[in-house]
Formats: structure tokens, C-alpha cells, sequence
């Protein structure tokens, strides 16, 4: 049975049961140091292996939550997350990344070492689990997640590029002007998968209300012609998508041709 085949009540059963059996075995983890292994407990490997996405994340937030109220217990999870990090199990590395993303919402120096690795990792779905978590960190502690961010944004590997400014999108969603001069520095991107994450990301980022002024207001000071008219036509498509857009896709056209100098320079 899966976490939402349960009702509310059991439900909510069910996360403070697994938020107490993690704290019970961190508890129990014995006296940690630089030089000592972690071996990671059954409870949290099982928690954090599961089939069930709700589950490993009730998992993920549990450990987040225990790091902020049991502050002793600091060290030994870092060197916990470290060790499922290391792991064989692709859900468990996933796990160890989104509760670092947890951690990093407040301490986010501690989590980019371990971020670096994971965006190399071979399997997607880890890779995957640092965009999740920077997008969330960006929303609540946006200076040191772009920093990382724009430390990354130049990497020689495509991949990473590509993730870092999906990472970045959830911010910029409410803080266009933050996330634009990040892109902009990628305008004359070659790779294809890294220039179609820019575009879908300018997108996402211009449908509410006092967005599409912004990223208007900045596409009109970059230089790549072709890539502002693909813009352009993703913004449309975007409002077209999104019934719930500041705009109909008719009145952000309309307001791109009045306003983006690309397009007045050709009336």
C-alpha cells in the first residue's frame, strides 16, 4: 500500500512514525569522528530505498528536520548523508542529496562539496535530485545557492550547465531579475540541450504578474538575436500552457512587439 493509498490520519501517522525511527537510530549511531566509518543504519537504508517517492521523501525531510532541532546530532548527520552518498542504491544517494537540500536551506556552505559530486553521479535521477534541491534552496537562501550556481554555469561538461540553470528556475519564477544576468552570460551557448534549457527557463519565468516586463527589460540588452526570437516564441507558448498566466499568450505577444526593441526596430 502506498503512502497516499492511506487516509489523512494515517498518513500523518506514518510520518511522525518514520521521523521517530530515524531519529532512534541516528540516536544510536555511537560517537563519530573523522576517521571512524558510518555504516548506514537498516531503518534509514529501507526508508530511503523505498519504491514508494513519498516515502524516501517523508525520509529526506525527516533528517532535515532533525538536523535543526537536535543540534548535536549535526555531525553525525553529515557524516551519515556522506556515507548513503557512497551507497550502491540510486535512491539512496537521491535521498542523501534532497536532505542536503534540506540542510542547505540555512547551511548551505556545507552542502555544495557533496552537490559536486552528485552532479556527476551516474545515475539521472541523483543528478536530477540537485536541481530539485537548489531549486528549493534558491527560494530560501538565494545568495550562497547562486553563487554556487554561477560558480558552475561556465563548466566545461554541458550536463552540469544544463542542470545548474534548471536549478535556478523555482527563483526566478518570483525573482526574474535575479536568475536573467545569470542566463545572459550563456547567450551564445552552442549545445543545443544547454540552449533549450535557457529558453524553457526564460519561459517559466515570465508568466506572472510583473515578470514579463522584467524579461523584456533585460532580453532587450543581450546581443543573440536568434536566441531572443526562440525566447519570444516560448514566452507565447508558456501563456498559451498556462491558463493561470498573468496574460493571455494574445496580450504577451502583443506587449513583446511593443516593447522588445528586436521586434520595434523591424516595424
Amino acid at each position: 500500500m502506498g503512502f497516499y493509498d492511506l487516509s489523512k490520519t494515517e498518513r500523518q501517522k506514518l510520518v511522525n512514525e518514520i521521523e521517530g525511527k530515524i531519529l532512534e537510530v541516528i540516536l544510536d549511531l555511537g560517537s563519530v569522528t573523522d576517521n571512524n566509518d558510518i555504516i548506514i543504519p537498516e531503518t534509514i537504508w529501507n526508508y530511503s530505498s523505498d519504491n514508494d517517492t513519498y516515502i524516501r521523501r517523508n525520509a529526506y525531510l525527516a533528517i532535515g528536520r532533525i538536523y535543526f532541532t537536535h543540534i548535536e546530532l549535526e555531525k553525525k548527520i553529515l557524516r551519515l548523508l556522506d556515507a548513503m552518498s557512497e551507497d550502491n542504491n540510486e535512491r539512496v544517494r537521491q535521498t542523501s542529496v534532497y536532505a542536503l537540500g534540506e540542510i542547505g536551506k540555512k547551511d548551505a556552505d556545507i552542502v555544495f562539496k557533496p552537490f559536486e559530486k552528485a552532479l556527476v553521479d551516474k545515475h539521472h535521477s541523483v543528478r536530477n535530485a540537485v536541481i530539485g534541491a537548489l531549486k528549493q534552496m534558491g527560494l530560501k537562501n538565494p545568495i550562497p545557492t547562486f553563487k554556487f550556481a554561477k560558480k558552475h554555469l561556465h563548466d566545461d561538461d554541458p550536463k552540469i550547465r544544463r542542470e545548474i540553470i534548471h536549478g535556478i528556475e523555482l527563483r526566478g519564477r518570483k525573482h526574474p531579475e535575479e536568475v536573467l544576468p545569470l542566463l545572459k552570460e550563456l547567450q551564445n551557448e552552442k549545445v543545443k540541450a544547454v540552449r533549450d534549457m535557457i529558453i524553457h527557463v526564460i519561459g517559466q519565468i515570465s508568466y506572472k504578474k510583473g515578470c514579463l516586463e522584467i524579461v523584456v527589460e533585460n532580453l532587450n540588452s543581450w546581443t543573440n538575436r536568434e536566441l531572443v526570437i526562440e525566447v519570444s516564441k516560448e514566452v507565447v507558448k508558456v501563456h498559451t500552457r498556462y491558463k493561470f498566466a498573468t496574460r493571455t499568450p494574445e496580450e504577451a505577444n502583443e506587449y513583446m512587439k511593443n516593447h522588445l526593441i528586436l521586434f520595434i526596430n523591424e516595424k
